[in-house]
């Protein structure tokens, strides 16, 4: 075969034009399509299979091969050279194909005389589409000219897939973005939601993949990174001083003038492309790499690129974030990730939030459960598939998305919210009886909390005070460290909603998944375990002390009670205690109100503080056990990994015994004790903290009906002697024993 020349490549992209601009029906013009390529390079066939849904390929057209399997033959991701193709997002060049690696003799499209094979897929944005495959009876592989032509024209048809140019009969030619789609995600705040998509960052849409003049497109290349470069260095300008915005936009800067993407990109343009479609070829392989990279660095470079080349794209196609578009009356935010300002702009006017990255514990995630917005994180693929608009149902509760749902679903979908509506308006009815059981036992619910706009919930849910105030969220928020004059008036306010009931004010927990904007971030191998909450309180004591002088001064003369997060010994607690002491003296020389009483406590989060001095326990003011860090540090499993965040249930009972060895500890020294997380928000578990001597739970306020309907219903006695039954046994966990009981009982 002839080696491909550029203006060979630029004739065959300017044949595939024309094919696309007739009024062919899309079967028609995947056929000219198929016929064009195989004439233009030279070989006997050529072949373009397209997903009929997430894992499996279909041949849709075809020239040389069998006509009679056009939308017959059908492979699993993975399976055949076709099917690794687009499994591994690479290209497969090989000169004899039935004995690659990965074969799989299809009988029905004759494709065995054919030696050569060169697979190719067709990507857009990290999404693939299909896979563009010539072959050749000749035993040789395609030299990388020809393969390069052949990842330009693939990048023409996912651009011309997209707009729905090859729309036809069946599923794998059916209109993108029509058809109903379910994606899984992982739960980071609860709840279920119905809405219509809003896009936190419209697509761009290249509508002109292909152009005649490469001239012209690489003036409009240069021209518009050249802007690119400007508005770099004019953020480069404005982060002066600030020290961890510069580092990320020097990156920027380096990707901006890599004379490596230019030059790809110019390439891309002499084959034929424009300069649009250059720019998005190159992101596409950005995106694909990002998903294949492990490296944590490297993901975040990737990132990196993808977000230049969004910006790059803009200032091509003129297609700003304003588009436009209206944002619906029924909101559900749709984004690759989000930062918590920019959530918290949207409000409460969100029904629901989707992120393609996020994770259980960022930023997001955290103002998300401060407004009980339902949130899942990791939904693949999600900003590809969703377009402004579109009917949308989120299910908080089991991680999934329902998107364009069919009638079926959606029914089926609606019941639930209707069920749960009418669950609430059930607990509502004891919403200001005390959770009483039936054994006389009353246990305290209380709710977290980490905004004002979290308190009308305190009277609404029927939550006696907040077992947590997160007062990290008010530092997150801003680009700069908040004035202790600001905290004051906001902690003064939010005592003034509480309307005397008690209010646990967390100190700043900061560090591991919550880093300041405006502190340099510490690069450790494992955060988790790393410098954070009261270890950054202590290491850096000017910040805790503004922190506890605005806390005493918004207490006006009130009560006040403050908690220190990540005590792990008692020495910790004893140092932070001393800064209290000498922040409540400071403030008597000053002339300032003190505090009428100040509660001091600590959160119990590492094993390791379980078994501090008894000395400990006489002194600490309360305990609160954070059921999340606790949890993971217990069974030494990261909550952020999915492969190992649900393998370890909480009613284990090794982990339920060594909370009732806390609940002995706090008993003897009579130190009030209390449960807040997930946890204590799930009924069931509710009812076992309860059995094994809890007295105090504090949970999100949507949690507070259910757990205390359950609670009302429930005999402490009974349910304790089932954990210990459970427990006698050798069971690994107390759970089935409990649900079976449960069962029998309700």
């Amino acid at each position: 075969m002839q080696e491909r020349t550029e203006s060979d490549s630029r004739k065959l992209l300017g044949r595939l034009r024309d094919a696309l601009a007739g009024d062919d029906e899309g079967q028609a013009r995947l056929d000219k399509i198929t016929h064009l390529i195989a004439t233009s390079m030279g070989c006997e066939v050529c072949s373009i299979y397209l997903f009929r849904d997430e894992d499996t390929l279909e041949l849709c057209a075809t020239e040389g091969l069998n006509k009679d399997a056009v939308h017959q033959t059908r492979m699993k991701m993975g399976e055949g050279l076709v099917g690794r193709v687009a499994k591994k997002r690479l290209v497969i060049n090989t000169s004899d194909a039935p004995q690659a690696k990965g074969f799989r003799y299809m009988p029905e499209t004759g494709e065995e005389i054919y030696s050569s094979f060169v697979g190719v897929p067709i990507q857009r944005l990290g999404d693939t589409l299909g896979v563009l495959v010539t072959q050749s009876k000749t035993a040789r592989e395609f030299n990388m000219d020809e393969v390069y032509a052949l990842e330009v024209v693939a990048m023409v048809l996912a651009e011309m897939t997209e707009l729905g140019a090859f729309v036809g009969e069946g599923a794998a030619m059916s209109a993108r973005h029509s058809q109903p789609v379910l994606l899984r995600g992982t739960v980071a705040q609860e709840g279920v939601a119905e809405g219509h998509i809003w896009l936190h960052e419209p697509r761009v849409v290249v509508s002109n993949p292909i152009a005649d003049d490469p001239e012209r497109e690489a003036q409009r290349l240069t021209e518009a990174v050249d802007a690119l470069r400007l508005s770099v260095d004019q953020m480069l300008t404005m982060a002066k001083g600030d020290k961890d915005q510069q580092e990320v936009i020097e990156t920027y800067r380096m990707f901006a003038n890599s004379k490596g993407w230019m030059r790809r990109m110019q390439a891309d343009i002499t084959q034929g492309l424009s300069a649009e479609a250059a720019v998005e070829k190159e992101q596409s392989l950005a995106q694909s790499r990002i998903g294949q990279s492990s490296d944590n660095y490297m993901r975040e470079r990737l990132s990196d690129l993808d977000d230049l080349s969004n910006r790059l794209l803009r200032i091509l196609t003129g297609q700003g974030s304003d588009t436009g578009a209206e944002m619906p009356s029924d909101p559900i935010l749709v984004a690759r990730n989000i930062g918590p300002a920019e959530l918290l702009e949207y409000g409460r006017s969100l029904r629901g939030i989707i992120l393609e990255q996020g994770s259980v514990g960022s930023h997001a995630a955290i103002v998300a459960r401060a407004l009980a917005i339902p949130l899942i994180v990791h939904a693949g693929r999600i900003t590809n598939e969703a377009l402004n608009g579109d009917h949308v149902m989120v299910d908080g509760e089991q991680g999934i998305v329902h998107l364009r749902p069919d009638d079926t679903v959606a029914t089926a979908f609606r019941d639930k919210i209707a069920m749960q509506e009418a669950a609430q308006e059930r607990y509502s009815s004891i919403r200001d009886k005390p959770a009483t059981t039936e054994c006389g036992a009353t246990i305290s619910l209380q709710m977290n909390a980490g905004l004002m706009a979290d308190l009308p919930s305190l009277e609404n849910s029927g939550a006696e005070g907040v077992g947590l105030f997160r007062t990290e969220l008010q530092f997150l928020v801003r680009n700069q460290m908040p004035r202790r004059a600001d905290l004051s008036v906001l902690y003064k306010r939010v005592l003034d909603a509480a309307q005397g009931k008690r209010v646990v004010f967390r100190t700043l927990d900061i560090g591991s998944d919550k880093v300041l904007p405006y502190m340099k971030p510490n690069e450790e191998p494992n955060p988790a375990l790393g410098w954070r909450a009261i270890r950054v309180g202590l290491d850096k004591p000017g910040i805790m002390r503004m922190q506890l002088q605005a806390l005493c001064r918004a207490a006006d003369g009130g009560p006040l009670t403050v908690m220190f997060p990540f005590i792990a010994q008692f020495e910790e607690y004893r140092a932070a205690r001393a800064e209290v002491d000498k922040t409540l003296a400071r403030e008597a020389k000053l002339g300032h109100k003190l505090p009428s009483s100040i509660e001091v406590g600590a959160m119990l989060e590492t094993p390791s503080l379980a078994f501090a001095p008894d000395k400990f326990f006489e002194e600490v003011g309360f305990l609160s056990i954070g059921g999340n860090d606790l949890k993971q540090f217990f069974f030494a499993a990261d909550r952020e990994n999915e492969r190992v965040r649900k393998r370890y249930d909480t009613l284990n009972v090794s982990f339920l015994s060594f909370l009732e060895r806390i609940v002995e500890r706090c008993d003897a020294t009579g130190t009030p004790l209390s449960f807040c997380g997930e946890d204590a928000g799930r009924p069931v578990e509710a009812l076992c903290f309860a059995a094994i001597g809890m007295r105090s739970l504090s949970m999100r306020p949507a949690s507070i009906g259910p757990v205390k309907s359950l609670l009302r219903r429930s005999n402490l006695a009974e349910v304790r002697a089932v954990i210990q039954e459970a427990q006698d046994r050798g069971e690994m966990t107390v759970r089935p024993a409990v649900m079976e009981y449960l069962r029998a009982k309700h």
